[in-house]
């Protein structure tokens, strides 16, 4: 791998954003199972910083998501005029699952299917004022539904649910997956199937999902899955200081960062898609993936004050902050091992989340709260400090 392809970055490219506007930007998305049926979620919840520090209860904070950002089963971005799309929508069911909620994830996925489901199962993108406006998938949409419907199915007792995410998750390993010299990757949607190089969102990548999805379709291609975006996170980590959130892989397995998936847009960065990449790694149940997750931390630590967007060697493009960066950082630092400095991290995100509240930020609050506290989503990160 070349580092000098993987750094091909305007690092002084200037972000010119209007205050609180900036933390509503992004809004645009071992061998361990699932848990056995009918199990309930264990809490290890993080200690508190202080009597007025916000409560890190995953579950609470999951019913306050559903009650603030969900209307009959729809995931409503109140904060982006009021519109949705099937990453939010699961989201909602994990957040139902955080929850223990078994009414509202069938409301949500009820409302899913009647809405988003399109003829080949996967999910259209984006719904606006009672109709689909963008009928294209987004994998991670996919991949984080088809999550969602098996662990529900396994929660709930609900062989419906867990059919329902095992032909979701078939679909996805058909339709967008690729073979590269890296292994086998996750493409972003339909549309990179027949690009080469092809789009690549590294932050897309879920060790979590690959494990759930294949104990429950007995699929090899999601331990191929696994291991080909091991492979590709491990170089851009090892190449920049931080992962960017959009880049392109040619078949021979070079890696490029990119200014969006089309090679448009923003600049070269690390903003609201790329810090999931830590989040989904911390809370895997593999100790190389919770490694690759904790690299990242030392770039981000330079500044007490995370800004929004950074260049992929850490230096500000903005100077706001956002409630999803710092879970993503808290996410580092609990992967190396600092369970306070994540604390701190998440606490920072809950109160950003009551100053400035929108759906992503909320959604990550929530979500980056029960994978690193407690099993309701699959993973491990309770387990790893």
């Amino acid at each position: 791998m070349r580092r000098a392809a993987l750094i091909g970055i305007a690092a002084g490219a200037a972000v010119v954003t209007a205050g609180a506007a900036v933390l509503a930007v992004g809004l645009t998305s071992s061998d361990h199972g699932p848990p056995e049926s009918g199990a309930q979620p264990s809490s290890t919840p993080l200690p508190v910083g202080g009597a007025d520090a916000p409560d890190l209860d995953a579950a609470a904070l999951a019913s306050d998501f559903l009650d603030d950002w969900v209307e009959d089963g729809r995931v409503v971005r109140h904060d982006q005029g009021g519109d949705t799309v099937s990453e939010g929508q699961a989201y909602g069911l994990f957040a139902a699952l955080i929850a223990d909620d078994e009414q509202s994830f069938d409301e949500i996925w009820t409302w899913t299917q009647e809405e988003l489901v399109r003829p080949d199962g996967l999910m259209a993108w984006r719904w606006d004022d009672g109709a689909v406006v963008d009928d294209e998938p987004a994998s991670d949409a996919d991949l984080d539904a088809a999550r969602a419907l098996v662990l529900a199915g396994d929660r709930f007792g609900r062989d419906d649910l867990r059919a329902d995410g095992v032909e979701l998750a078939t679909v996805i390993a058909d339709r967008m997956t690729t073979v590269t010299a890296q292994g086998r990757i996750l493409l972003p949607g339909l549309w990179a199937a027949d690009r080469e190089p092809y789009a690549y969102n590294p932050s897309y990548a879920s060790p979590v999902a690959y494990e759930v999805l294949g104990a429950a379709t007995g699929d090899p291609r999601w331990a191929e899955l696994q291991q080909g975006s091991g492979a590709v996170t491990a170089d851009i980590l090892e190449a920049t200081d931080l992962p960017p959130d959009w880049a392109q892989i040619h078949v021979d397995g070079l890696i490029e960062p990119m200014p969006g998936p089309l090679g448009g847009g923003d600049p070269v960065q690390y903003a609201f898609d790329a810090p999931r990449l830590m989040l989904r790694y911390a809370e895997s149940c593999t100790p190389t993936d919770v490694a690759l997750a904790a690299m990242p931390l030392q770039t981000l630590e330079r500044e007490d004050e995370l800004p929004a967007r950074l260049d992929l060697g850490g230096g500000p493009l903005v100077q706001e902050q956002s409630a999803f960066g710092y879970t993503a950082r808290a996410a580092a630092a609990h992967a190396a091992g600092d369970g306070l400095a994540a604390t701190v991290d998440l606490e920072r995100a809950a109160r950003l989340t009551v100053d400035y509240p929108t759906y992503y930020g909320s959604a990550w609050l929530v979500l980056a709260t029960a994978m690193l506290t407690d099993d309701s989503l699959g993973g491990c990160g309770a387990s790893a400090s």
